[in-house]
């Protein structure tokens, strides 16, 4: 997110400096799925399944001008995507889910497709699956690309970054702000905080009370196998290099990003009951990372009432609503005034001013 906020302003001729805590702060950018997903966002909540729509329909835009800039494919594809039921109670409660949001998401277009459909679309699939949701919204992207991406963008146009730079300190200095880091001060009219986990400790120095939470998820990743899945799936992945995610897990698990055996069992009985061909398949690699949690799991974009021109934005799909973040939130940072769309994504939701 803050990758994607700072371009997003310096593309609109802010001079932008992105200050970034190093690789001891926590990765959340660099330990996700890689989905660009519609299906089951804000099915509860339609301010948020807008947004999410918004960004997803904005995506190839974004991916045009960073391939523009930097002349790399960053791997972002939209074939559709799926959700597969193992059990009928799974797949009813997903058509339940469906139903819910297309009733505020008109546009939004899904198929519930049974065993026989689905498995015409992905074959091999185990014989437990129920059938399952299918939505062409969906895509996925290489997110290690899309985040270098969004730097080299960022300083193609001018803007920098600085690494190992730490905030200790922010202060109300006159019309601008101070932000101390260690050893360095820096001035500026406007302030985004987008520091994921950070955000909460560095949102009250300015007056903002931003409720966060971390929520553990682990991921394995296969050797290279032949292509066999041609769109991603909420829990599995093929990537263009031929090895596949699976995931995933939700722990409440604090601030700890170490491994589990005992959740990584669960993820890779799932995938096999999914796939039973994936039993053949080693496992290389396996991360847990933490998501960026709010109370009721949706974004917070806020202005602060006391410091006006201090910003913070949180979320757990930064990925997915890159293209949002980039083309339409910086652009009303970049004027003054989060978009009146967001007005519903506030911190007043939470009973905090």
């Amino acid at each position: 997110m803050g990758a994607a906020l700072a371009f997003g302003l310096q593309r609109r001729g802010l001079s932008t400096l992105m200050l970034d805590e190093g690789d001891i702060a926590f990765r959340a950018a660099r330990g996700n799925f890689g989905l660009v997903w519609v299906q089951g966002k804000g099915s509860d909540f339609p301010p948020y399944a807008q947004w999410t729509w918004a960004s997803a329909q904005s995506w190839p835009d974004l991916v045009a001008e960073i391939e523009a800039i930097t002349g790399e494919d960053i791997g972002y594809r939209r074939p559709g995507g799926a959700e597969v039921c193992i059990d009928p109670g799974e797949f009813e409660a997903t058509r339940a889910q469906m139903h819910r949001l297309q009733s505020h998401a008109p546009h939004f277009e899904y198929q519930m497709l049974d065993r026989k459909a689905l498995s015409e679309l992905l074959p091999g699939l185990g014989p437990e699956v129920a059938g399952g949701c299918y939505s062409p919204a969906d895509g996925h992207v290489n997110p290690l690309l899309l985040l270098r991406g969004l730097h080299q963008c960022l300083t193609a146009k001018g803007g920098r970054i600085e690494t190992g730079s730490r905030v200790i300190a922010i202060q109300r200095r006159g019309s601008a702000f101070a932000v101390d880091t260690i050893g360095m001060r820096h001035h500026s009219a406007r302030l985004v905080l987008a520091a994921g986990l950070g955000t909460r400790e560095l949102a009250a120095m300015i007056g903002l009370q931003i409720p966060l939470r971390p929520e553990r998820g682990q991921i394995l990743v296969t050797e290279r196998l032949r292509p066999f899945l041609s769109l991603p799936l909420a829990r599995i992945r093929q990537t263009a290099e031929g090895s596949v995610q699976l995931g995933a897990s939700n722990e409440d698990a604090g601030f700890d990003e170490g491994t589990r055996a005992s959740v990584m069992n669960r993820i890779a009985a799932r995938a096999v009951r999914v796939f039973p061909h994936l039993q053949r398949a080693r496992v290389v690699r396996a991360w847990a990372a933490l998501r960026i949690m709010t109370p009721d799991s949706y974004p917070i974009y806020a202005q602060s009432q006391c410091h006006p021109g201090a910003f913070a934005a949180v979320c757990h799909s930064g990925v997915t609503l890159a293209a949002a973040h980039v083309l339409h939130l910086a652009a009303g940072i970049a004027e003054g005034a989060l978009p009146e769309a967001l007005s519903p994504m506030d911190t007043r939701r939470f009973g905090h001013a």
